[in-house]
């Protein structure tokens, strides 16, 4: 069937195989099956919904509403809802059930789960067994680490988004086993590097794409095993050196060096998906997966459509951020559940549904801020029989109102638009937001600071200790930021320049160099073949297919 986008009028189809797929996740209690319903919205403006529920690096003071103490947290402390330091709120002191409510039949079931979470108690941050760490977020494992988002085991790290088993890493977006990395994108296996984009075993390099097993390459595209190249083409040791040295000297000359390099670039055939050991799939930056369609950053992962960063999946639909998990319908921002669906910031449970911060939890309904607990709706206690007596009910009224199988709307996401990573994906002028039901955060767009502009300098030899001190202006959105002393140690150490920019224009930066997560239909440029690309069709890229790709590296 084809259905009009509720928010951007867009047509968009809906599936044979997706039908089957509603079918088969919709939950069934007492031998009944209470079908979910095809969504009102398209699949970019349902991916945009579950960003709308994730803030990676937005954090601000306040106290702890348990033990009063301050904290670092995600949420500010004019939110209407509890914010408890993790210690209290991972503690036995409290009872996410005293706030339950019972379900009115008279009412829509989102205008009542609006009530619940006023009244939730929710964890100032989702981060777990981290040491001297405590500025990171949806993190675990880290050692010395300030404002990563979503990764594990990283050791004196910062700035870095979907970043694991790193160390001495600052300024990347999904780095995997690396150290001494600066501003890299899809890389794995990289030391010693700055502005690497879609390379592996990549070492002492800068300024290049889809390269592996190279060391010592400059602005190269697409090389493997190589050594020395500068620009693709191989030089002696000392001219490679020479060269290399101009570019590296100051701010301004690494920027001109990054533009030679991405103009540089386009003179290369791209590859239509980067999808390694994997069957009947589309997407891009695929591993070891099978029957995934318009899926992105995935790996170990088996039957599922509309899907972005994760691993371990199976039988799913419109994922955002998700690990570990099997029957899984519009969930973002969680792990390891299983027959579960519209879910936000949760984890370790199954048979839960329409839940926000839900964790070691199962069979429970409409539940926020719930851990380890069982039969329960909208945080009400019932027995085994009692839940199962009720939830068919409450899901019959759902039909009746038309919210069964839609997502949370954008006024029950406990952040402002502005907060979040959708405004990363889909930036929306407050205006905007409000008008598709956002939340928007004023404060957000002041600087406040008055003081004098502090001009930062070009060589990294002329940056002194007092910078850490000082309040810098960015130069692309004109916002304050910071220099940390760790972060100026770091800079010194790989001699490079200060940043320019504030930590949100560099992570917009890295995430404007990623492909689209969207899937066009296009030919092969050389050989004409059918393919399925995150390249656009209008793109300046020189697209090919697989087999031609191939034959093309160096």
């Amino acid at each position: 069937m084809t259905k009009t986008c509720k928010r951007c009028t867009s047509d968009f189809d809906i599936s044979s195989e997706d039908l089957k797929f509603y079918e088969k996740v919709s939950p069934v209690f007492r031998e009944q099956r209470f079908l979910i319903a095809p969504p009102n919205l398209c699949p970019d403006c349902r991916r945009q919904d579950r960003l709308a529920f994730r803030n990676e690096k937005k954090l601000y003071q306040r106290k702890c509403d348990s033990c009063q103490k301050e904290i670092i947290s995600m949420y500010s402390a004019d939110v209407p809802f509890k914010v408890f330091c993790p210690t209290c709120w991972w503690g036995d002191g409290w009872d996410s059930t005293k706030i339950g409510q019972s379900f009115d039949f008279s009412r829509p079931f989102f205008e009542q789960f609006h009530e619940l979470l006023q009244n939730a108690s929710l964890s100032s941050l989702l981060a777990k067994n981290n040491e001297n760490s405590d500025y990171v977020n949806l993190e675990t494992d880290d050692k010395n680490c300030y404002l990563n988002a979503g990764g594990h085991f990283n050791e004196d790290c910062y700035y870095n988004t979907y970043c694991m088993k790193g160390k001495n890493n600052v300024d990347n977006y999904w780095l995997i086993d690396s150290e001494l990395c600066y501003m890299c994108v899809n890389c794995e296996k990289c030391y010693s590097s700055t502005y690497l984009q879609d390379c592996s075993n990549v070492r002492d390099s800068h300024y290049c794409r889809d390269c592996k097993d190279c060391e010592h390459c400059f602005g190269s595209y697409g090389l493997r095993h190589k050594k020395y190249y500068y620009f693709n083409e191989e030089l002696s040791k000392d001219a490679y050196e020479k060269k290399v040295k101009a570019h590296l000297d100051s701010f301004e000359s690494r920027e001109e060096a990054r533009e030679l390099a991405y103009k540089h670039f386009l003179k290369y055939p791209h590859q239509a998906s980067r999808i390694a050991q994997c069957e009947e799939c589309t997407g891009d930056l695929l591993v070891r997966c099978k029957n995934l369609k318009s899926a992105f950053n995935f790996d170990d992962s088996e039957d599922g459509k509309y899907l972005q960063i994760g691993l371990h999946l199976k039988d799913a639909m419109d994922i955002t951020s998700f690990g570990w998990g099997e029957l899984i319908y519009q969930v973002s921002s969680s792990m390891n559940l299983k027959n579960s669906g519209f879910l936000a910031l949760s984890a370790d449970g199954h048979n839960v549904w329409y839940g926000q911060f839900c964790w070691n939890s199962s069979d429970c309904f409409g539940c926020v801020g719930m851990y380890r607990k069982q039969y329960c709706i909208l945080n009400k206690q019932y027995t085994k029989e009692e839940y199962e007596a009720l939830l068919p009910k409450v899901i019959a009224h759902m039909q009746k109102t038309g919210e069964w199988g839609q997502y949370f709307p954008l006024a029950l996401s406990t952040f402002c638009y502005n907060e979040s990573v959708a405004n990363d994906y889909f930036p929306l002028t407050k205006e905007e937001a409000w008008k598709i039901g956002a939340m928007w955060r004023d404060q957000d767009t002041i600087n406040k600071y008055q003081g004098p502009r502090i001009a930062v300098p070009s060589h990294i030899k002329d940056v002194t200790d007092d910078i850490t001190k000082q309040i810098l202006t960015c130069v692309t959105c004109n916002r304050n930021y910071r220099i940390v002393n760790q972060e100026l140690d770091y800079y010194r150490c790989m001699d490079l320049p200060v940043p320019h920019d504030c930590l949100d224009c560099r992570n917009r930066f890295r995430l404007s160099l990623k492909n689209p997560q969207k899937v066009w239909e296009r030919n092969c440029a050389k050989c004409s073949t059918a393919i399925s690309t995150s390249y656009s069709p209008d793109r300046p890229e020189t697209v090919y297919c697989e087999k031609c790709y191939l034959e093309t590296v160096y």
